[in-house]
């Protein structure tokens, strides 16, 4: 079941740093369209991991802005008879931008998560290996906090995929 799980993760970072069709040119994108600068978010800051935004900056340098993709649930619904693991896989592209003014910063986090929907819309449909995605998903966007470089703003964008192995 475990397996599930990162396989679904994986895919998803696999889209997201694709060096033509993933987050960084998408940015770079609405950065021109709105006419804002916009952090580029390199493929070394979408990190498949987990952790708390405490932890993350106690443990290591963060370099905002950072994704963190992870499945936080995996549902084995036995849709397909005769098969290991044939259900949902939830999984979480978790935005954290931060900067020292707080002015401008919900922007911001809309722009990445804005690219980071670009990159699911674009890619409906078979993500390889039994994952398919249907294109649905969810964004939530949490208060402004103290860390980081003084202000801190997450967003997640939860995406559900089908998984058949």
């Amino acid at each position: 079941m475990a397996q599930a799980g990162s396989v679904a993760t994986r895919k998803l970072i696999e889209l997201l740093t694709a060096p033509d069709t993933g987050v960084g040119p998408a940015v770079a994108n609405l950065a021109s369209q709105w006419g804002v600068s916009l952090a580029p978010i390199s493929p070394e800051h979408i990190i498949n991991q987990n952790v708390a935004i405490a932890l993350a900056e106690r443990s290591q340098a963060v370099k905002y802005p950072v994704m963190h993709v992870y499945a936080d649930r995996v549902r084995n619904l036995l849709t397909e008879k005769f098969r290991t693991f044939s259900g949902k896989v939830r999984t979480l592209v978790e935005i954290r931008v931060s900067q020292d003014r707080m002015e401008g910063i919900g922007i911001q986090l809309q722009l990445y998560v804005d690219a980071v929907t670009q990159v699911l819309d674009s890619n409906r449909g078979s993500w390889g290996e039994g994952a398919f995605f249907t294109g649905g998903y969810e964004v939530t966007f949490e208060p402004v906090q103290h860390g980081g470089k003084n202000f801190l703003q997450v967003a997640k964008v939860m995406v559900e995929v089908d998984l058949s192995k």
